[in-house]
């Protein structure tokens, strides 16, 4: 009996053996090492999301503050961080008078998702909530500049022909930390009304002696409210106390706090809504440097076609947020760290854009997704056969066979309503995250309706955390879309799981069968 034990032992030690030797090398070894960075809080949103989701899937655990463009830009070139996220590149030669950025390692940028800078406001005519408010950019740079300061200005009311606009002092609430939204707004500012926002520059006391162009830190102005972060400045503009705010943030804050958006004039005088369908078809127009010889410019991003981009279906700020990825070794970065980016890095171009849409953003076409993954092939310890193929990438803008150059969201986007046209109607349905009826509305309501949104991924295994957001024209359910990471095949926690099932269910069943065995043996004799 105790030669029995001993095979019987024996038996199911070589079974588990033999099964862990079927494992493929390469998902035994497998382990993602923590990573860590700081940033832009314009693409947070997404990118929160993007971590639950792998960690929920994958056990990868992706850390990352939202401290801001300037403040991430910064631990890079300290080498605190192992990536960062910017809506600019670094700022070798500022227009605003700050100091140069070196940056003392190898990077390279890699797009990571679209949006639209919005304008949360919070307005009421007789205490009930204006969600339909239309304002051109001319107006908005007025604003943004101390030039209109009350709610019932006549430029204010040109725009609105369906409100009656009340006497209300207006609170412009602009970011206080170094901002890659702020980088945004006021680059377009400095393009298109660049007299009223040098001048403006200038009455501040910064910038140079020709203004300030592009600056991440918003100058400092009297009757302006300033607040850290995204988060902080639609806070405040949400609250009781933000009646008569407004504020420049990404489109998915505004979602998130269930408040509504201007719809914003086009060259084509149309007022558009910063959907994903509107930002991807302004962002055709933008032009991609892709000139590689000189990585501190490739793939950054020249909007002024977006700007005056004369399809009517355009929201005409619009732009593209950067991971800045490591291409060499160094601070706190390594290669095994490089590892766990790559694979991340990877399900943000692909599966991650699925959800970008429901969040508020907008998911980058097939020419930034192939730029993205030449660009992971340089991070140190990225895993080199992982799928660079476009057919297999679940990316919503574009399908099997399409060209580079098409975006399948910009190909459906619908065109805008008539009751949108800059002129003597306007539409009364609301905007973002309210999608009320506005407080007061003569004109008719459009009949155009938006195409955005995610559908249900059902290939791919996993189970992934559910969030909610809600928007207009937008899906209710946030959802983890099950997914593949690049070539990393059976996990180890998975085959460690499933091989001690299949040892405990091998000691259940054995014993007996050894047994019966053994007893018609004696019977035998």
């Amino acid at each position: 009996m105790n030669k029995f034990k001993t095979n019987l032992v024996a038996a199911i030690l070589a079974a588990g053996v033999a099964l862990i030797g079927a494992v493929p090398a390469n998902a035994a070894g497998t382990t993602y090492v923590p990573i860590t960075g700081t940033g832009s809080t314009w693409s947070q949103n997404a990118l929160d999301q993007w971590r639950k989701n792998v960690a929920a899937n994958y056990g990868m655990t992706v850390n990352y503050t939202g401290s801001g463009s300037s403040a991430g830009r910064s631990d890079y070139i300290k080498g605190i961080v192992d990536y960062a996220v910017s809506e600019i590149p670094f700022q070798s030669h500022p227009l605003d008078g700050s100091a140069p950025e070196v940056v003392p390692r190898g990077y390279a940028y890699m797009p990571i998702v679209a949006g639209g800078t919005s304008f949360m406001y919070n307005l009421k005519i007789n205490g009930k909530k204006v969600t339909n408010l239309r304002l051109s950019g001319d107006t908005i740079t007025k604003i943004f500049t101390g030039k209109i300061t009350n709610w019932n200005d006549k430029a204010i009311a040109a725009d609105n022909p369906g409100l009656t606009l009340p006497t209300l002092g207006i609170v412009p609430v602009v970011r206080s930390d170094g901002s890659g939204t702020t980088a945004q707004f006021t680059l377009w500012m400095s393009k298109q009304y660049p007299a009223m926002w040098n001048a403006f520059c200038k009455t501040t006391g910064i910038g140079t002696g020709s203004g300030c162009g592009l600056t991440s830190q918003f100058p400092t102005y009297q009757g302006f409210k300033y607040q850290s972060g995204s988060n902080g400045v639609a806070g405040y503009v949400s609250q009781d106390y933000g009646v008569g705010a407004i504020t420049y943030v990404e489109y998915s804050y505004a979602l998130k706090a269930g408040f509504p958006v201007a719809k914003v004039l086009n060259s084509a005088g149309y007022y558009v809504e910063p959907t994903a369908n509107s930002v991807a078809v302004a962002l055709l127009k933008a032009k991609i440097n892709t000139d590689k010889t000189d990585p501190s410019l490739y793939l950054t991003q020249i909007l002024d076609g977006v700007y005056n981009n004369t399809d009517p279906r355009t929201y005409p700020i619009s732009s593209y947020s950067y991971m800045i990825v490591p291409t060499e070794v160094g601070g706190v970065f390594t290669t095994k760290k490089g590892a766990t980016l790559g694979a991340f890095a990877h399900y943000m171009l692909c599966e991650g854009q699925q959800q970008a849409a429901a969040l508020g953003y907008s998911p980058l076409p097939m020419n930034l997704v192939l730029a993205g993954f030449d660009q992971i092939k340089r991070i140190p310890g990225a895993d080199p056969a992982a799928d660079t193929n476009s057919a297999n990438c679940n990316n919503p803008t574009f399908k099997a066979g399409d060209s580079p150059n098409n975006n399948q969201l910009a190909l459906t986007a619908p065109q805008p309503a008539a009751c949108d046209k800059q002129g003597t109607t306007q539409c009364d349905t609301g905007t973002g995250g309210s999608t009320s009826t506005s407080a007061q509305g003569t004109g008719t309501t459009g009949t155009s309706t938006g195409t955005s949104g995610t559908g249900t991924d059902t290939s791919g295994t996993g189970t992934g955390s559910t969030g909610s957001v809600t928007g207009n024209g937008m899906p209710v359910n946030v959802e983890a879309y099950p997914y593949k990471l690049p070539d990393q095949g059976f996990g180890y926690e998975q085959t460690t799981m499933a091989i001690s099932g299949i040892l405990l269910v091998l000691l259940v069943i054995l014993p007996p069968i050894f047994i019966n065995m053994l007893r018609r043996q004696k019977r035998a004799r």
